[in-house]
């Protein structure tokens, strides 16, 4: 063996071991970000998933308004043929489109005598009348669908004023 300056003394002590760390203070500052990630990951996940519902909904609703300008279309066809085997043939139809339109948790609203709501109904006219009240609906030009408590789309009304006495 080559001589060697190192003593038998310095080889046997341990090489130098790195300066004292503080484990307990590193391992809370692990524990640390590990729960932050674990947070931040858990609001991904809800943000996710909260946006993927409002993009189902709005593709949902979009393609039940497109539905209801059928059900429109056939509702205009069946005021031109009242009686006879095609309007059978036209109710049985509209029939089985309201009944798709409810198994969705879409119903009708705006009818005559119901309040006005602006939220609700779309006013396109006002008439004079003392045989409704006032702000109520005195005819329904088109039925407005609602899902839930979402309006798909208005109903477009007439609403009543009471008359104005004109003095002559």
């Amino acid at each position: 063996m080559p001589n060697s300056h190192v003593t038998d003394e310095e080889r046997s002590e341990p090489p130098s071991a790195p300066p004292e760390r503080d484990l307990g203070a590193e391992l809370e500052r692990m524990e640390d970000r590990y729960k932050r990630a674990l947070a931040d990951l858990d609001n991904y996940r809800k943000r996710a998933a909260r946006q993927l519902d409002r993009l189902v909904n709005e593709r949902a609703d979009a393609l039940l308004r497109d539905w209801l300008e059928v059900v429109d279309g056939l509702e205009r066809a069946e005021r031109q043929h009242p009686e006879g085997a095609v309007a059978d043939g036209l109710r049985a139809v509209r029939d089985q489109m309201a009944s798709v339109l409810e198994r969705h948790g879409v119903h009708r609203f705006g009818a005559a005598g119901e309040p006005f709501d602006p939220a609700r109904h779309e006013a396109i006219t006002v008439v004079e009348t003392d045989e409704l009240p006032e702000r109520a609906i005195a005819d329904v030009l088109r039925s407005g669908y609602a899902r839930g408590d979402d309006v798909l789309r208005p109903a477009q009304v007439v609403v009543a004023r009471a008359p104005q006495h004109r003095e002559a």
